[in-house]
């Protein structure tokens, strides 16, 4: 159920490489890979779940609201990150000149339908 959804957006998007729903825990729920690709999603999302957890700290102590978005660009990887609640976010990979603006809005469409089968 989630992984038709999350191969859904990364199937559409050119320069998709993978995607996760994973808990800030750093437990995933679902993966996607496109066959083919190298990058382990599994472990970037164990990776970024500690750093978005200090980056949602720091968005309260700073009295900003809720941390929206995240992008994590690096010169081979492009990682989209969108918390859904206070437990799971959804991150989608790129590669170098994937297209940011078709992902970012596929996983808004995403979100709230993720959201209902939690």
């Amino acid at each position: 159920m989630f992984r038709e959804s999350i191969q859904k957006v990364v199937d559409r998007v050119d320069g998709g490489i993978a995607g996760i729903l994973m808990g800030f825990d750093g437990i995933a729920v679902e993966s996607y890979t496109k066959a083919g690709q190298t990058t382990d999603i599994q472990t970037v999302g164990m990776e970024l779940a500690h750093v978005l957890t200090q980056m949602r700290r720091a968005a309260e102590l700073m009295e900003v609201g809720k941390l929206q978005e995240t992008i994590f660009r690096a010169d081979q990887l492009t990682v989209i990150v969108a918390p859904l609640n206070e437990e799971y976010f959804l991150g989608v990979a790129l590669a170098p000149g994937g297209n940011l603006g078709k992902v970012r809005y596929l996983m808004r469409l995403l979100v709230p339908q993720l959201l209902k089968e939690l």
